[in-house]
């Protein structure tokens, strides 16, 4: 495809990211491509197609294939061989794959294609445009596909696109976090719904303080502290170099098997 634009998506594997694509790409206002579910993922696809004008249930993945110009395989990395088993994929097709820890060579072998292959690493944010994804290698269909979906980050190589990846496996180490918060509160006789709604406020103020990208992150958080305050006294007595040198360690982990 010469083109920046694309006309037909398919989409292999219609969990929570593949309802997330196409909410955003129905949701933000920009060219509004037709797009190709498989029946992998029945329910959501469904409730799609019902949903938004000129989203389909394809029969099968080949399917899928058939009618797509770009398509974006969705599905768990240990569930691929059997779900792209089979398929005949045409050289002219874009292929974006959303599966950690399967390298472009070994999806290329599995696809038997030629055709162009892109690592992304989209959040549930795109469904609201405000998500910046990651790719590899830089691709001009692609990235402007993601940058309609929040904005695009081209790297240039899987070890660099592996380190990004790993760093999305924190988010739910957050929330928890924040769970946490409350079910201290909690335990100290605050009610569950006012604690939640106090906790909640608190971290969107630090999401928003956030886009101010003139500071880098280690100024942001001393902004927020006084010598010898609160701030100062959980961040040094909890996270603690052991503390850090334990969640690096897990994310070394977490990056050794993605690789």
């Amino acid at each position: 495809m010469e083109e920046d634009t694309v006309q037909r998506i398919g989409i292999i594997g219609v969990g929570e990211i593949g309802r997330a694509v196409v909410e955003g790409l129905r949701n933000g206002g920009g060219a509004s491509p037709d797009v190709f579910l498989s029946p992998r993922g029945a329910r959501t696809a469904a409730e799609l197609s019902e949903r938004f004008e000129g989203v389909h249930v394809c029969a099968d993945n080949q399917g899928v294939l058939d009618r797509s110009d770009l398509v974006i395989i969705a599905v768990r990395r240990q569930d691929h061989h059997e779900a792209l088993a089979g398929l005949k994929m045409d050289d002219d097709k874009t292929v974006i794959s959303l599966m950690a820890g399967v390298a472009i060579e070994d999806l290329r072998r599995t696809l038997a294609t030629g055709a162009p292959i892109v690592r992304a690493v989209p959040l549930p944010a795109v469904r609201e445009c405000r998500s910046v994804t990651v790719t590899c290698p830089s691709h001009p269909v692609v990235d402007s596909l993601f940058e309609q979906l929040g904005g695009a980050l081209p790297v240039a190589d899987e070890g660099a696109f592996n380190v990004f990846s790993a760093l999305t496996g924190t988010l739910t180490a957050h929330y928890a976090y924040l769970a946490t918060l409350t079910s201290w509160a909690t335990d100290h006789d605050i009610a569950p719904d006012t604690a939640d709604r106090y906790v909640r406020g608190l971290f969107q103020n630090v999401g928003r303080s956030l886009s101010d990208e003139t500071r880098p992150l280690h100024q942001l958080a001393a902004g927020h502290e006084t010598p010898r305050g609160n701030n100062e006294r959980i961040r040094t007595t909890w996270f603690d170099p052991a503390n850090a040198a334990a969640l690096k360690k897990a994310l070394d982990g977490l990056l050794a098997d993605l690789k």
